[in-house]
């Protein structure tokens, strides 16, 4: 039997229904807690990528630590190496960022907390599909990126509209992808099945369509940095991307262009938990509700560091470019069963090997 493991909207709604102690749109996250009548700060150890250092340290870091007393602590490296160092039992963090897929494998190893929902002000603020993306016991995500198609029409030499435009001869010697094991590589997977015109996920014909486009595809790439180096010096015409590195894209090639698939951009989701063992959860689970707050989503989506999950965020037009903004846009996103991905990937994996880079 089949397995459609692509989410519907819907499907999403119903899990993400029961909310405890949801508050008014004014909750900001700095409720009291932590060591707020004065002495020695509390220490609150939280693991992320360490990028936008500078937002982050003066929107978010800085002003959560002085209304609760904290002196935050930062641990940072990319999803996997992080993660690793949580299941080995080597950190002493509390608080964890990582994207959904990534989420979904420290559920998984069981090293996070299941969290208290009567602790969170803003829940009913953000997304229906960024309250509970890994179910209801674990973290919320705090940003919903897409990921579509970025292009230089020029060098590209064609239009691209669709995922199934990837496939055209003139992109042959011009495509860059993304690896099997990164966090879009299985999104790449479902939409070779997608482009077939099969209604459910269809391994076989998606690794068929995999394999048929492998000659077009100067490099598969892991680091969005290889990403933009290709397009930069001329190697690359077009590949699948996460929207929000559109602006970077675009000061290094003034040209390209950012195309939403008619058949739909997939949703990248970044999520936040609480670490097993943490011996300050509810200060954790404080920052994570400041995190989702309209002031620090607002900021954020301005700033164009992260997309707002926070519904409530308001943008102009041009505060909106280069970021996925509104219900319009989150609520027609592709989203992964991530549990299902986890449970395919090494086999998906081998089998890219052996089939499609062969």
């Amino acid at each position: 039997m089949k397995k459609t493991w692509v989410k519907g909207l819907l499907a999403c709604s119903l899990a993400a229904i029961v909310l405890a102690g949801c508050g008014s749109n004014s909750g900001d996250g700095n409720g009291a807690s932590g060591n707020t009548a004065g002495g020695k700060p509390q220490k609150l150890v939280i693991s992320t990528w360490g990028f936008a250092e500078d937002f982050y340290n003066k929107e978010v870091y800085e002003p959560f630590e002085k209304a609760h007393n904290v002196k935050i602590v930062l641990e940072t490296g990319n999803n996997a190496d992080r993660l690793s160092k949580i299941m080995q039992g080597s950190s002493d963090v509390d608080v964890i960022y990582l994207s959904d897929y990534y989420a979904q494998q420290g559920i998984e190893a069981g090293v996070f907390e299941k969290i208290d929902r009567s602790h969170f002000k803003n829940l009913d603020h953000i997304y229906d599909i960024a309250q509970a993306p890994n179910g209801e016991d674990y973290g919320p995500a705090y940003t919903i990126g897409q990921l579509g198609i970025a292009y230089d029409p020029q060098a590209a030499g064609t239009t691209i509209e669709s995922w199934s435009d990837l496939w055209n001869p003139e992109l042959k010697g011009k495509l860059t992808m993304p690896s099997i094991t990164s966090t879009s590589g299985p999104m790449m997977v479902d939409a070779a099945s997608i482009i077939t015109g099969s209604t459910e996920f269809n391994e076989d014909k998606a690794f068929e369509q995999l394999a048929a486009l492998n000659p077009s595809v100067v490099k598969y790439y892991s680091k969005t940095s290889e990403f933009v180096n290709m397009f930069t010096q001329g190697e690359a015409a077009a590949g699948p991307i996460m929207q929000m590195y559109l602006n970077d894209l675009q000061k290094a090639v003034p040209g390209i262009e950012f195309v939403t698939p008619k058949e739909g951009a997939y949703a990248i989701i970044n999520t936040l938990n609480v670490v097993k063992g943490s011996k300050n959860k509810e200060l954790a689970e404080q920052f994570i509700d400041w995190q989702l707050s309209q002031e620090v989503q607002e900021k954020a989506a301005k700033a164009k560091v992260d997309s707002p999950a926070n519904k409530d965020v308001k943008l102009t037009d041009e505060e909106a470019a280069g970021v996925t903004y509104g219900a319009d846009v989150v609520e027609n996103l592709q989203i992964l069963d991530m549990a299902y991905v986890n449970s395919h990937l090494k086999a998906w994996t081998d089998r890219f090997n052996r089939e499609v880079t062969r």
